[in-house]
């Protein structure tokens, strides 16, 4: 039946995924999960200028992003912790009340993880956001510390821009 819903949403898919799709299935079945009482909600943030998707919101009222990666052995992957961050910001904001975390769900291997935002995760997606922001005025990001730049697909055309801008001379 899901495979069915599957191809409705996505005609194209290439077969080879319904094998992933039932090791999925069968890893799940392992796990008791909360019930959604609302999927795929739209969140944002007017003070951070930030939008964002909530996959799923259980009877208790926390909230689930959904991956399709395999889970770590503990913990919970930082781009992961960042999503939450973001999440819980804009839900503060929309509700007016404090967002102590939320719930990764870890679909290959049937985990989730509740993940409680850390202030250090609420700063670093703040210092994001101000990066993103300067590369939009049209500024180069420094480089951070142990850059990877010998293994960075961009590397070429970060040194490869030439000139530099007037302000930064003076």
């Amino acid at each position: 039946m899901i495979w069915e819903e599957l191809l409705s949403v996505r005609p194209g898919i290439d077969p080879d995924f319904r094998s992933f799709l039932d090791s999925c299935i069968t890893a799940c079945k392992k796990t008791e999960w909360k019930p959604a009482v609302q999927t795929d909600i739209p969140v944002k943030s007017d003070k951070h200028d930030i939008i964002g998707m909530v996959d799923r919101i259980a009877t208790d009222g926390t909230f689930s992003i959904i991956r399709a990666a395999g889970a770590m052995p503990f913990g919970t992957y930082s781009a992961d912790r960042l999503r939450i961050a973001s999440i819980a910001l804009c839900l503060e904001e929309m509700t007016g009340k404090e967002v102590t975390g939320g719930h990764v769900e870890y679909i290959p291997d049937g985990v989730y993880r509740f993940h409680t935002v850390q202030p250090r995760d609420r700063r670093q997606v703040i210092a994001t956001l101000h990066k993103i922001r300067a590369i939009h005025r049209g500024d180069r990001p420094h480089h951070p510390l142990n850059a990877p730049c010998n293994r960075c697909k961009y590397k070429e055309r970060c040194e490869s821009v030439g000139g530099r801008r007037l302000s930064d001379l003076l």
